[in-house]
């Protein structure tokens, strides 16, 4: 496993839309290892592929429970509304509040290549949002409600 560097706002890769991965070869195994060490290094809770230079269809996410490594994620549903804060590994020392589903139903592919429907509500289905949102060119700061001034606390 390596160390990626994780691509920062201004980098024309973050808005391109990425492409649907067709094999989870070793290359995809090893992409999604790394982006796991990377997101952990980072003290991160999700990382796309486009944030590693990848425009390939691929997240990671851990909200403490371990590692889920997603392959062509698709959301299926989405319920209710949160207003939370987030932040991004691409857009550091920033933070905002942002308007997320409560609940979502996602599908996606496992590392061995079989599909997986899930359930996630709270915290780990506004990482899943956020995270797809980057494979489809989309920043979080494009759905900020208002900014918060990380030092104090406060919004902005």
């Amino acid at each position: 496993m390596a160390l990626r560097v994780i691509r920062l706002e201004g980098d024309p890769i973050l808005r391109k839309k990425s492409r649907k991965i067709e094999k989870i070869d070793n290359r995809i195994e090893v992409l999604l290892d790394d982006m796991v060490e990377t997101m952990k290094e980072a003290d991160g809770v999700g990382l796309a592929a486009p944030q590693v230079g990848i425009l390939r269809r691929a997240i990671v996410v851990d909200i403490g429970n371990g590692p889920i490594k997603m392959v062509n994620p698709e959301l299926l549903d989405m319920r209710g509304e949160a207003v939370d804060t987030e932040g991004c590994l691409s857009v550091p020392e920033l933070a905002g509040t942002v308007k997320r589903p409560e609940w979502i139903k996602v599908k996606y592919l496992n590392k061995d290549g079989e599909e997986v429907t899930m359930e996630a509500e709270g915290l780990l289905a506004r990482v899943i949002c956020h995270e797809v949102d980057h494979l489809d060119g989309i920043l979080y700061i494009d759905k900020v409600i208002e900014y918060i001034d990380i030092e104090n606390g406060e919004e902005e």
